[in-house]
């Protein structure tokens, strides 16, 4: 099976009964669920319960570490159904406490004002290189973490833009993009790809925080964890087409970072925008 199709096959939830799904994680060695997959999973559950409506947005809280070695149950709350928007709640619970929180709003299509925030320029991902090619380069140099983590078959190709940075160790103004899709083909189902991108969404984004002090998630010095997550879909696109993850970091105090995303087509169409805070702690000697 490959990265896409177990993606695909994580997505589609077990009905357990009315508004009440199962989940299951990839069996990794990761140490817990990744908060993308929860995230889009919990997506799937609220979608599942509405007709017609294509989600809008979705603002999620995790509390607590999942267990990538139990099923997470996906417990749907239908708060409202109205005219134009409906609006879900949905915890996903393991070992019977909460560990995700989420709320999703869904509204029908209409015509309004638009405008948009234009795409940086930034080089096309054709004239990036590649995650192999990278591989073959830079994996011998690579830190362990990093590269045990790159070593892995992938669902989500990524291309850094600024791929040095993970090797250097130089501090720089708390931005970066990366061009991301899906390493195959999905489905033309338009939910599918959104529920993909609220997967792919989380990844990334919190390592911004960590660039203006040289810095990654995957230093053996840093504790990092998602605390919140909000996501806003603003026009349809395509999870398997290149997409452009740009973002920044305004803020970061307390052992938290705040980080914001937006994510453009190649074409440079703004079709979501999201936003992160999360856990950033230096781990103490003992």
């Amino acid at each position: 099976m490959s990265a896409v199709d177990e993606l695909l096959t994580i997505l589609d939830l077990e009905t357990l009964e009315r508004n009440l799904f199962r989940g299951r994680s990839p069996q990794t060695n990761w140490q817990r669920v990744f908060g993308g997959q929860v995230v889009g999973q919990a997506l799937v559950a609220a979608t599942r319960t509405v007709d017609g409506r294509p989600p809008h947005s979705l603002h999620g809280y995790f509390m607590r570490p999942g267990d990538p070695k139990a099923p997470i149950i996906y417990e749907v709350d239908p708060i409202r159904d109205g005219r134009s928007f409906v609006t879900r709640r949905v915890n996903a619970i393991q070992h019977g406490k909460a560990i995700f929180s989420m709320a999703a709003s869904y509204h029908l299509d209409e015509e309004g004002f638009e405008h948009q925030m234009d795409m940086p320029d930034v080089p096309r991902p054709d004239q990036l290189p590649s995650e192999q090619t990278l591989k073959e380069r830079l994996m011998p140099t690579m830190p362990e973490a990093i590269r045990l983590y790159f070593e892995r078959e992938r669902p989500i190709e990524l291309r850094h833009v600024d791929p040095m940075r993970f090797l250097d160790g130089k501090p720089r103004p708390p931005f970066q993009s990366v061009w991301i899709r899906t390493t195959g083909p999905l489905p033309d189902a338009a939910a599918i790809h959104q529920c993909v991108l609220a997967y792919a969404s989380d990844m990334t984004l919190l390592d911004t925080a960590l660039v203006a002090h040289g810095g990654t998630v995957f230093s053996g010095e840093i504790q990092a964890a998602s605390l919140d997550h909000a996501l806003w879909f603003h026009r349809p696109f395509r999870a398997d087409q290149w997409l452009l993850y740009t973002q920044d970091s305004p803020f970061a105090g307390g052992a938290r970072g705040f980080t914001r995303g937006r994510i453009y087509t190649e074409a440079g169409e703004l079709v979501a925008s999201v936003a992160q805070e999360g856990l950033i702690r230096r781990r103490r000697p003992d």
